[in-house]
């Protein structure tokens, strides 16, 4: 296909995406707020509720990750970190694994990562919010959460994360590229770039 036929083709496209996310915003306005229980985690600095998390804010978004272990988590974390002050401007944003603190702690401060984490280790926090496995283990995902008059309430959630997804611009600038991301996959480190 000639270059200038496939770039109108894919700004086609992009422009049926744009308004895909027109009609999703829409509908996230309209959802009805599932209220929720104050949930117990464990930070760096001792024990935390849900509420703590909220800091000066009245909107929450919560990152479940899988944890130190999970190379393609952490290309999301690296992701969220360069954000993530334009985030903390609009609404509190924290990391949530089943990893302990301290160990936490300690892979963030490797990373450079600069937003809080919290453990959800010993909590139904990532069962209630749909973030299990069926084989019992821990999957991946974003929950938006809003503090009225006292109460908490879940407003919004999203449990495709995964290669490819809208949160992590890796994938989509690899798009870009005639053979997408190829035979890559995120890896902890990689070798220096020249």
């Amino acid at each position: 296909m000639k270059y200038q036929d496939a770039i109108a083709r894919l700004d086609g496209y992009r422009g049926q995406i744009a308004a895909l996310r027109a009609d999703m915003r829409r509908v996230q306005s309209e959802i009805e707020p599932q209220e929720i229980a104050d949930y117990s985690f464990e930070t760096a600095n001792g024990p935390a509720r849900l509420s703590d998390l909220f800091g000066k804010h009245d909107d929450l978004i919560v990152i479940l990750n899988m944890g130190a272990n999970c190379p393609y988590c952490t290309l999301w974390a690296d992701g969220y970190n360069g954000v993530y002050p334009h985030l903390a401007s609009r609404a509190a944003f924290v990391l949530a694994s089943p990893d302990a603190p301290e160990r936490q702690s300690k892979f963030a401060a490797a990373r450079g990562w600069r937003f809080p984490m919290v453990s959800h280790r010993g909590s139904s926090f990532a069962r209630d919010m749909g973030y299990t496995s069926d084989e019992g283990g821990f999957a991946p995902g974003i929950c938006a959460f809003q503090r009225r008059s006292g109460k908490l309430y879940r407003v919004s959630n999203y449990s495709g994360a995964g290669p490819g997804d809208e949160f992590s611009p890796v994938y989509h600038l690899f798009d870009l590229l005639p053979e997408g991301t190829g035979d890559w996959s995120p890896a902890f480190k990689y070798p220096a770039q020249g």
